[in-house]
């Protein structure tokens, strides 16, 4: 009975949230920008035509630093707003739990990351008219997409939950997101070898988003990918329900 009110309440907090975003302009707002986007980054910056492949590798190259910005931006309002309203307090006196709360606003903006994300399907049926791509890398690449956006919001929305203001919690989440992002890169991993023990690099590059996300668009669903992804999720969480938790109580 229990998990059955658990999991009501999430659905409702989820649908209600989720109806929130699309009776607001902001959304429709922010899948344009995301479609134009990615739109001009992969037919004019990676050079779509030009490349002679029937394939989206120029499409799902860009997604970690245009989710490094646009998730924060959905992150953002989360919490932040919550608190400048004070209807935070309101929130949390209503008959559900802190962790309710928390899933259900993380699922509903997550959902609304992947209806945008979904929305670009036009650009699958373009490289299916123009030659015979390989569909199962191009689910492994949606799908690693929609987890690395997953990851990037529980980041935006833990930094929600530390402010009233939604330019710092933006702040604040692009930061986080850089550096699961640069952890990995090749210059950040040679500058740290010349001083660092290897155990440290392997860790700090383990950290990275980027070498998960390739080994996933390549069309390698490995556990440990679908694990990191997971798990930072659930940290994030975790210390997301703490933060209101603390409040709460307060």
């Amino acid at each position: 009975m229990q998990n059955g009110n658990f999991l009501r309440n999430i659905w409702i907090i989820m649908k209600r949230e989720l109806a929130g975003y699309f009776g607001s302009p902001v959304a429709y707002v922010f899948i344009v920008i995301f479609l134009l986007l990615t739109g001009f980054f992969t037919f004019y910056i990676s050079n779509f035509f030009e490349a002679g492949q029937a394939d989206l590798k120029g499409f799902f190259q860009w997604h970690p630093w245009l989710f490094m910005f646009l998730v924060p931006a959905v992150a953002m309002r989360l919490w932040a707003e919550e608190r400048r309203l004070g209807t935070i307090e309101l929130l949390l006196t209503l008959p559900v739990t802190v962790t309710d709360v928390v899933l259900g606003k993380f699922l509903a903006a997550w959902c609304f990351i992947g209806i945008a994300l979904a929305l670009t399907f036009p650009l699958v049926l373009t490289v299916i008219y123009l030659g015979n791509p390989d569909l199962g890398v191009i689910f492994c690449g949606y799908l690693g997409s929609f987890l690395m956006a997953g990851t990037f919001l529980s980041v935006g929305s833990m930094t929600s939950a530390l402010t009233r203001s939604q330019v710092v919690s933006f702040i604040l989440a692009v930061v986080a997101c850089l550096f699961l992002i640069l952890a990995g890169f090749a210059p950040v991993t040679a500058v740290l070898s010349g001083w660092a023990p290897v155990w440290l690099v392997n860790l700090v590059s383990s950290a990275s988003v980027l070498s998960h996300f390739a080994s996933i668009a390549r069309g390698v669903l490995d556990v440990r990918d679908l694990l990191y992804y997971l798990s930072v999720m659930v940290f994030m969480i975790f210390v997301n329900g703490v933060i209101l938790q603390n409040r709460e109580s307060a």
